[in-house]
């Protein structure tokens, strides 16, 4: 194998990969990212056996072959390499890969492609495709409400299914931890009418956003019951799905909420942050004390320290006092791209409904606390 490629090009390729490579691993090869060079593209595949990533990458090739080497160590070198400069890799007589540019001269030791582990394939017999604007806002929102809590490895992705609500079809994202939960859709693509209900990994998610972070195409998604593929922009990132069943989310959104208030959101989060500051550090508690257009914010902590606020708010239901955890009530504000949030309330112990006061596709759930 022998090729010249620009730099910007192998550096934005490499960075995909070595997110996608676990650095601690006790199988050798899946620490290598695999390059093989064919025709007038190189091809970088890197996996963790759950999760394979590969792009085709324009080069000068000028012996086709492939090898393997350390995807960390490639990716620090050609990022350290000065911007415009060429790279030439060149697999060496002793098994090792030569990097160059310019006056600097690299050899990293390889492993044989032959042992690289392959790309699973298989049928996907649900297919469509999805502007990369509605894939970032579907997993943007709901990724904060993913469990990290193993034992419940069900929560610990995006629930991904078609869902049919007032009538209309949509494409809907879930995730919860059992603290909160965020609920977003976007209109139905077409094909996807029938594609099974999913559970897409964390890490899945947070590569797909990375990945089409500046992307403005269209993304081609294929799903089976255990797979999902995401094709665009001269690469493929196929993963394994969670194998398990998420929960009946619908059970714990509730419908009888009456006590309406409408808040400038970005004020609100503010002033939970400074009210919270003196709040306990393992519960981060809040108290909101709501009366006629009045929300009183307050903490405390067990060294005595206290805090309080008052906001002009519009709310005109009977008096409330409800606590949450800060943390918790700021993340979800933080996904509210209009000025006003909008709260629906029970009661000091039922679950409270936030929506966006622009986006009437997404809806956030937050469980109180005592305080």
């Amino acid at each position: 194998m022998k090729l010249r490629i620009e730099r910007a090009a192998l550096l934005k390729s490499l960075g995909h990969m070595q997110s996608v490579v676990e650095r601690r691993n006790t199988i050798p090869i899946l620490s290598n990212v695999l390059l093989d060079a064919s025709g007038p593209k190189l091809s970088l595949t890197a996996t963790d056996l759950d999760l394979w990533m590969a792009e085709q990458v324009d080069a000068e090739v000028e012996q086709p072959g492939g090898t393997t080497v350390p995807a960390q160590t490639l990716y620090d070198i050609v990022r350290k390499l000065p911007d415009g400069s060429d790279v030439e890799l060149a697999a060496q007589a002793d098994g090792r890969l030569m990097v160059r540019a310019g006056r600097s001269k690299f050899h990293l030791p390889s492993l044989s492609r032959e042992d690289f582990p392959l790309m699973p394939e298989g049928e996907f017999p649900h297919r469509f495709t999805l502007a990369a604007a509605d894939l970032r806002r579907l997993f943007d929102k709901t990724r904060f409400a993913i469990s990290t809590e193993e034992t419940r490895y069900y929560l610990t992705g995006i629930y991904l299914h078609a869902a049919t609500g007032k009538g209309e079809a949509s494409l809907r994202a879930v995730a919860t931890d059992g603290h909160r939960l965020a609920k977003v859709e976007s209109p139905l693509p077409k094909g996807a009418a029938g594609m099974p209900g999913v559970i897409v990994p964390r890490k899945v998610v947070l590569e797909l956003l990375r990945l089409v972070e500046d992307l403005d195409t269209d993304i081609a998604l294929s799903l089976s019951d255990n797979k999902i593929r995401a094709d665009f922009d001269g690469a493929v990132l196929t993963s394994k799905l969670i194998d398990g069943t998420f929960p009946d989310y619908q059970r714990v959104i509730p419908s009888g909420n009456d006590k309406m208030l409408e808040v400038d959101a970005k004020a609100f989060a503010a002033a939970i942050d400074r009210v919270s500051t003196v709040s306990t550090e393992k519960s981060r508690a809040v108290k909101i004390a709501l009366s006629k257009d009045k929300a009183t914010l307050s903490a405390s902590s067990a060294e005595n320290a206290t805090a309080t606020e008052e906001l002009a708010v519009d709310y005109s239901g009977e008096a409330l006092e409800i606590g949450f955890n800060a943390r918790y009530l700021i993340e979800i504000l933080g996904e509210i791209d209009g000025a006003t949030a909008e709260f629906a309330f029970a009661d000091a112990v039922s679950p409270t409904i936030i929506r966006d006061g622009t986006d009437a596709g997404a809806l956030y759930v937050l469980m109180p606390m005592r305080v």
